[in-house]
């Protein structure tokens, strides 16, 4: 089998070994065991599993097997800012961490697949003022996991509710809801392009408390979702 994959999370399960997550184009979400080794020719060298790193992978698939063992593996889409820029950095270990929790019981999907490369490409050629990106990009994702908010029925002073994924006229009677202030930022987010995202200002504090809403967002409609530990540092960041 072989496949564009992107990575997702690498955890250091032994001495020579790491347990990586990829989104692949052709598979889904995959696990792998990767050997450590220190040699340059090696077929699979395990440094290239970095948070968002899009790869060429090939590996015998297993049907039953849980892990599958990669042969070859080389990158596809050389990085010249993400690993480097603080910033972004930052940014692509939180969406790594994300993406693995929300789509680790998703099917495959090339489009889903093409969304989030493009997405990495895009950050890594951005040069300035991408300070919106992962909300974008969250709140974008949505539409791939089929609980995309509904903004026809937004008007001026609407509640959202967050179970239903919808604007509400009144207060809901449970606590999952965003208060009209926050209600009005979700179809402005909606808007937003990556190329277009730079001309909407939004502060810190309403950066930082729209992040913690997209994911109760997602732990309200995706079965076992965390809080990220992650989290903190992006809030703290941006």
């Amino acid at each position: 089998m072989k496949s564009q994959a992107i990575v997702l999370r690498s955890i250091k399960y032994n001495d020579e070994t790491l347990i990586v997550h990829l989104l692949t184009a052709e598979m889904g979400c995959v696990g792998m065991t990767v050997r450590v080794s220190r040699s340059r020719r090696a077929a699979v060298r395990h440094t290239l599993f970095q948070p968002l790193a899009v790869l060429d992978i090939e590996w015998d698939h297993r049907p039953k097997a849980s892990l599958q063992r990669p042969k070859n593996a080389a990158v596809a889409l050389p990085l010249v800012s993400l690993p480097y820029d603080p910033y972004k950095s930052a940014i692509a270990l939180f969406l790594a961490e994300f993406l693995y929790y929300a789509l680790r019981s998703e099917p495959q999907g090339r489009s889903l697949f093409d969304y989030v490369s493009h997405s990495v490409a895009w950050l890594d050629a951005c040069a300035r003022s991408f300070s919106n990106f992962h909300l974008v990009f969250l709140l974008r994702l949505t539409r791939f996991l089929g609980f995309l908010p509904n903004v026809e029925d937004f008007t001026p002073g609407a509640w959202f509710d967050l179970r239903s994924a919808s604007f509400v006229a009144r207060q809901p009677l449970h606590p999952d809801c965003l208060c009209p202030a926050d209600a009005a930022l979700v179809p402005k987010l909606l808007r937003m392009r990556y190329d277009t995202m730079h001309v909407f200002r939004f502060s810190g504090e309403e950066r930082s408390r729209l992040l913690e809403q997209i994911n109760r967002f997602y732990s309200l409609h995706l079965p076992n979702f965390p809080q990220l530990n992650s989290l903190a540092v992006l809030k703290a960041l941006f």
